[in-house]
C-alpha cells in the first residue's frame, strides 16, 4: 500500500551524503535530488532539511579544528553552505526545478511572531513551487542555541507546517531490536504510541560525522508522531529510498501517527528548552490533566510556582516527583499566579487550547 502523502519533510543526515573520508558524496546527492525531482513532479510539496554543509567546507578549505573547535565547525559550515546549496540548486535546476536557502536557529522557534514568520515564508516559498533547503545555521549557533541535530529541527519544521510525513535518511535500515551488526537483529517496522523504550536496545552511539545518534532519532519520531505526523526512517545509501519509502516497497521503521494537534499546540510541543517558568501541580491537577477530557490547568490544582514567568511565557508543569507533566502559555505572570495559589473559582493559569501533556 502506498502512501499518499500530500505535503512531506525530508531529512538527508551527513552520513548519508558525505564519504569515509569526510568529503561529500556528489553521487548519493544526485540520485536523491533526482528522486525528489520525481516526488514533486507527481503534486507533492517537499520540504529538503539536509545538513552537509560543514562535509561541504572541508572538501574547499583545511582548517587546523583542534584550536578551537567551535571555530572551526563555523568556519567550515560557513564555506560549506555556500558549497552545499550551490550543488542543491544545480542539481534541482536540471528538473526545472528551484530551491532556496533557509537557515535557522532555535531563537526562530522560541518566539511565536519570529515562528510565524517563518512558517509564512515557507508556506509562500510551497505555493511558488519552490523547495526550501533547510539548515541550521552553524555561523551563529552556538552550544546554547544549537538543535539537538538536523533531526530535531526537521521535526520542528514538519509540526510547523502541518506536514503529512517527516522521512529522515540515515545510514540504517531503520531501527533495529538490537546491535544492527548483531545475528538475530531486525528493524522493527512500525513504532505505535509511546510503547517502546529505545535506550535498552538503541546504541546511543552517534554517527561520524553527525551530532544526533539513534536515540535522539527515536525520541523525537515519536513526538512528532504524536503530533499526528507520520514519520519514517530509511537508509539514505540505498538506491531509489524515497520512492521505495513513500510506495512502502522497502524495509524501514514507520512511527505511526496517532493523533492531531492545533498549529499552536504544535509550537508548544517543541518549547520544552524554551520554557521560561515552572510551577509545581497536585496529584488532584495531574489527575485531571492527563484524563482524556480536555482540562484547563486551575489554581486549586497549583502547589506553588518553582520559577518565575510572564503572561504569555511557556511554562513548565511538573509533579511532586520532579516530572514534566506537560508545557503550556501561561494566561497571567507568577504574581498574580502566587497569589492564587490553591484557590477556587479562579481564572485557569493554562487554558486547555494552550496546553501539551506529554505522552
Amino acid at each position: 500500500m502506498a502512501f499518499n502523502y500530500q505535503r512531506i519533510v525530508i531529512k538527508i543526515g551527513s552520513n548519508v551524503i558525505t564519504q569515509e573520508n569526510g568529503l561529500p558524496d556528489l553521487p548519493r546527492i544526485t540520485h536523491l535530488v533526482k528522486q525528489i525531482a520525481a516526488i514533486k513532479k507527481q503534486g507533492v510539496e517537499v520540504i529538503l532539511v539536509s545538513s552537509g554543509a560543514v562535509a561541504s567546507g572541508r572538501s574547499l578549505i583545511t582548517v587546523a579544528e583542534k584550536s578551537d573547535a567551535v571555530a572551526a565547525r563555523q568556519v567550515l559550515a560557513s564555506i560549506g553552505q555556500v558549497k552545499l546549496i550551490n550543488t542543491y540548486s544545480h542539481l534541482f535546476e536540471q528538473f526545472q526545478i528551484l530551491c532556496s536557502q533557509v537557515l535557522v536557529t532555535r531563537e526562530d522557534f522560541r518566539d511565536r511572531m519570529h515562528y510565524l514568520n517563518m512558517k509564512n515564508c515557507l508556506e509562500a516559498l510551497l505555493q511558488y513551487e519552490v523547495i526550501p533547503v533547510v539548515n541550521e545555521n552553524d555561523v551563529v549557533s552556538v552550544t546554547e542555541l544549537m538543535f539537538t541535530d538536523n533531526d530535531e529541527l526537521a521535526g520542528l519544521i514538519a509540526s510547523m507546517l502541518n506536514a503529512n510525513a517527516l522521512i529522515i535518511l540515515t545510514n540504517v535500515d531503520g531501527i533495529y531490536n538490537g546491535d544492527p551488526k548483531a545475528a538475530g537483529s531486525a528493524v522493527i517496522d512500525e513504532v505505535s504510541g509511546n510503547e517502546l523504550d529505545f535506550s535498552t536496545f538503541v546504541s546511543s552511539g552517534r554517527s561520524q560525522f553527525g551530532r544526533g545518534g539513534m536515540i535522539t532519532k527515536s525520541t523525537m519520531a515519536q513526538k512528532t508522531a504524536q503530533l499526528g505526523i507520520s514519520v519514517h526512517i530509511a537508509n539514505g545509501k540505498r538506491d531509489n529510498i524515497l520512492t521505495d519509502v513513500l510506495e512502502n516497497q522497502v524495509t524501514h521503521t514507520r512511527f505511526i501517527p496517532n493523533k492531531t494537534a492545533s498549529g499552536k499546540k504544535k509550537w508548544i510541543a517543541h518549547s520544552e528548552k524554551s520554557a521560561t517558568g515552572s510551577v509545581l501541580i497536585n496529584a488532584g491537577a495531574k489527575a485531571a490533566l492527563i484524563s482524556n477530557k480536555a482540562t484547563s490547568l486551575l489554581p486549586v490544582g497549583i502547589v506553588g510556582v518553582i520559577t518565575d514567568f510572564k503572561k504569555g511565557d511557556i511554562i513548565k508543569l511538573i509533579d511532586d516527583a520532579d516530572k514534566l507533566i506537560g508545557l503550556g502559555i501561561a494566561e497571567y505572570g507568577a504574581d498574580k499566579a502566587r497569589e492564587r495559589v490553591g484557590q477556587k473559582n479562579q481564572k485557569a493559569l493554562v487554558h486547555y487550547d494552550y496546553l501539551y501533556l506529554q505522552g
